[in-house]
């Protein structure tokens, strides 16, 4: 081996320990194991199941973070540490976006699907089926997954989201890949970024004209803020799981 490829070698595994640091860390949120791919250049954190739960049956879930545009790349590594705790019997898989891959590009949802590849041949049972939960605009890669993820979607949860970004309700309600498990909605009246006169109408002509399973929940003290709805609204999340 060359001094070229040593150092190769040596980087790779100083990526890799610091990738291990950064997933121990958010054991402190999360309080559950935790473990890290590096899919496509891109970090995700995996949060396995309960000691008690078998892994090789247990439901998996996707969490995608909010604040794709931002030059962080590397939010996978903890975003889904909060949530994972309040499932302790669900894989919880939580990848990358940052401005460059956000979540409504292709390549980032075939990297979605390429974490869920590894995280089945780790625990030796293939993934068919999975939940997906999204907060501001992490709720845009839930209807991304849904379209082109290569897994069936059994429920959805968006917090604090505005679908309008991504085409009109009806239009969108029409695609045939939205037409299958459940969708609930979490919507705050206190919402600085989205405002509930925008978004409301929105998700109601959008579960109106879906055809399945699809509600709103409205808290008008509700904010732009995951930990509002963490701990003020948990039971509405923990319904759909």
């Amino acid at each position: 081996m060359d001094r070229k490829e040593a150092g190769i070698v040596t980087l790779k595994g100083l990526l890799v320990f610091v990738l291990a640091l950064a997933c121990i860390a958010s054991l402190a949120v999360a309080a559950q194991p935790c473990d890290t791919l590096l899919v496509r250049q891109k970090p995700a954190g995996i949060w396995w199941p309960s000691k008690d739960t078998n892994r090789r049956i247990a439901p998996v879930a996707v969490w995608f973070h909010g604040g794709m545009t931002s030059g962080n790349c590397q939010k996978g590594l903890v975003a889904g540490g909060d949530f994972s705790s309040m499932v302790p019997g669900y894989i919880v898989i939580s990848a990358s976006a940052c401005r460059q891959d956000h979540w409504v590009e292709p390549t980032t949802m075939a990297m979605v699907d390429e974490a869920l590849d590894s995280v089945a041949q780790r625990r030796g049972q293939e993934i068919s089926e999975v939940s997906l939960v999204g907060i501001s605009d992490g709720s845009l890669g839930v209807i991304a997954y849904s379209k082109l993820g290569k897994r069936k979607i059994v429920s959805r949860v968006l917090m604090s989201s505005y679908g309008g970004l991504l085409g009109a309700a009806s239009d969108l309600a029409r695609d045939p890949a939205f037409k299958t498990g459940r969708w609930r909605f979490i919507q705050g009246g206190a919402d600085r970024l989205y405002p509930s006169q925008e978004t409301v109408p929105w998700i109601e002509g959008f579960c109106r004209n879906l055809g399945v399973e699809c509600d709103l929940k409205f808290d008008p003290q509700g904010e732009h803020d995951w930990g509002y709805w963490q701990n003020k609204r948990k039971n509405w999340i923990l319904e759909f799981f």
